[in-house]
């Protein structure tokens, strides 16, 4: 009777609803999703032409106000990875998501988790692929099964840290939010409930028109949400959220949907990162009060031309 009973209760959490793939909470009771809490800093490291090391970044990002840092690195700062971790850590500010390879085969893999176990840290780990559009069922098929395997083999790879894995969509084959869907149920079939999605507005600039329905698809598996300006052109430039014309209502569709997870402001535009956070932070708060009553946030912000820079 004990083994039925372990037998009925692993399918039951097999089977269950994806109610959130990371167990770390967005805003407590009565926050916003812009409250400066909630938000956290993304694509700095290679971005900042200031070139900061991990002391001088911490810094920065802590008289900004971020208690949150989504950490993009290169090749050249994997010496560093332990200095950007305790530099956080000395500023209060949680490394709350680490650029993962593609591949668990890859080196620099195992020394990001080693890196996590000596710091006792356990970031979501964002994950990214591409891939040309399959033209036909069966190679859509073959594709979806490639990919499945290659994300098990990161998910079981990071288990033991207790490092989550979520899907980032940059574009190809597998920044497509379907195909992104598909690979999380195929996951879940195995048993591997805790994968996610993360939603960047910057590779999302073909949802504008559908993005109500598209929204409505991938909010089950939403953990975060990475917004600037969006133009339906805007795949070409990064702008700051206010300065497009469609991020004020996709996220008011976001927002109504009772959506709470974090929400990530990038300084992909290049520039000195502190400046392009900074714009990124007078953007949101437009945006939030906004969203609260129309009018309410007064006339747009007006950044240097700079800003918007082309990729």
């Amino acid at each position: 009777m004990k083994a039925i009973a372990l037998v009925v209760s692993a399918l039951l959490l097999a089977s269950a609803p994806l109610k959130s793939a990371d167990p770390r909470p967005g805003p407590t009771k009565g926050e916003g999703i812009f409250d400066r809490g909630n938000l956290l800093a993304w694509c700095v490291v290679p971005f900042d032409a200031k070139k900061r090391g991990p002391e001088e970044r911490a810094l920065m990002l802590h008289r900004l106000g971020f208690s949150r840092f989504a950490y993009d690195w290169r090749a050249k700062d994997i010496p560093t990875f332990d200095a950007e971790v305790a530099a956080l850590t000395r500023q209060k500010i949680e490394l709350f998501a680490w650029w993962f390879p593609t591949t668990a085969e890859k080196p620099e893999a195992r020394t990001i988790l080693d890196v996590c176990q000596r710091h006792g840290i356990h970031p979501q780990l964002w994950v990214t692929g591409g891939g040309a559009p399959t033209p036909t069922p069966e190679l859509h098929a073959q594709r979806l099964e490639q990919e499945v395997e290659r994300i098990k083999k990161i998910v079981l790879l990071a288990r033991p840290q207790r490092c989550t894995v979520h899907l980032y969509n940059h574009n190809g084959w597998f920044g497509n939010p379907e195909n992104q869907i598909a690979v999380i149920q195929r996951l879940r079939e195995q048993g591997l409930n805790d994968v996610g999605m993360v939603y960047n507005f910057s590779h999302g600039h073909l949802d504008i028109a559908d993005f109500p329905q598209i929204w409505k698809r991938i909010q089950p598996y939403v953990v975060v949400v990475n917004i600037t300006g969006m133009v339906p052109d805007g795949e070409k430039k990064l702008m700051p959220p206010s300065q497009g014309d469609h991020e004020l209502e996709m996220m008011r569709i976001i927002q109504l949907s009772g959506w709470r997870g974090p929400v990530g402001l990038i300084a992909e535009q290049g520039g000195d990162a502190e400046v392009t956070l900074s714009h990124g932070l007078q953007g949101t708060e437009w945006l939030r009060r906004e969203l609260q009553a129309a009018g309410s946030g007064g006339p747009r912000p007006q950044f240097p031309s700079g800003a918007d820079q082309a990729r």
